[in-house]
């Protein structure tokens, strides 16, 4: 039986298997049958929960969470700050065929810094999901995703818009802000599919006082 890699400077379960010439980041958690395919790439801070797949050359960014039976298959980038569902879904061919082989011809799929997979959520492949945006549980994702929108349904349709910690933005006051009730950052529509966060920028970090929740999401609805 192996033993589970305590001594090193991330941790990976005894029942996990990773594979040779594989990068695993300062603080990673890696939990039981989970394996981790050759040449991937996992950054610092990740939780792996159970039976989680990696697939051969997939990049994953620092302080990711992937929740139990979650395959990430080779042709997908995952960004930092990324969090994925239990059992959600992702592809890497649009028309398989099990007499066909497209082993050369895996499709891209971005998901950007920040965004959430809700539970039993499908994504088709070769799409961009876009920062900080939210997709609901068992929503199914055709095509590429506007930074911070709420996806809903099957096939996934934009809902609104969703703030970095995750709480329905509400409509625009009279100069066209939306204001996250948690955090009080402000947020504004630059057009119709085009949204920013006015206080912070999407690729810095979130401040330690506000990276902590308080209460829960039902409190402030």
């Amino acid at each position: 039986m192996k033993r589970a890699m305590a001594d090193k400077n991330y941790y990976v379960n005894e029942y996990a298997v990773v594979d040779d010439n594989v990068t695993i980041g300062e603080g990673a958690k890696i939990w039981h049958f989970s394996h981790i395919q050759t040449g991937a790439k996992i950054g610092k801070k990740c939780i792996l929960g159970q039976n989680v797949n990696v697939g051969t050359d997939v990049t994953i960014g620092n302080n990711v969470k992937i929740q139990n039976n979650v395959s990430v298959y080779t042709g997908v980038t995952i960004e930092d700050d990324v969090f994925l569902g239990p059992s959600c879904v992702l592809t890497n061919v649009t028309n398989p065929r099990s007499q066909v082989v497209r082993r050369d011809l895996y499709e891209k799929t971005l998901i950007r810094r920040g965004a959430t997979v809700g539970a039993n959520a499908t994504i088709v492949c070769g799409i961009v999901l876009g920062r900080y945006c939210f997709i609901g549980a068992g929503a199914v994702v055709t095509k590429n995703v506007p930074d911070y929108a709420l996806m809903l349904g099957n096939p996934a349709r934009q809902k609104g818009w969703m703030s970095r910690h995750g709480h329905p933005l509400r409509e625009p006051d009279e100069n066209g802000i939306m204001i996250c009730p948690e955090s009080g950052f402000r947020y504004k529509l630059i057009d119709d599919t085009r949204l920013e966060c006015l206080d912070l920028g999407e690729d810095e970090s979130l401040p330690d006082h506000i990276a902590r929740g308080e209460k829960s999401y039902r409190e402030f609805k």
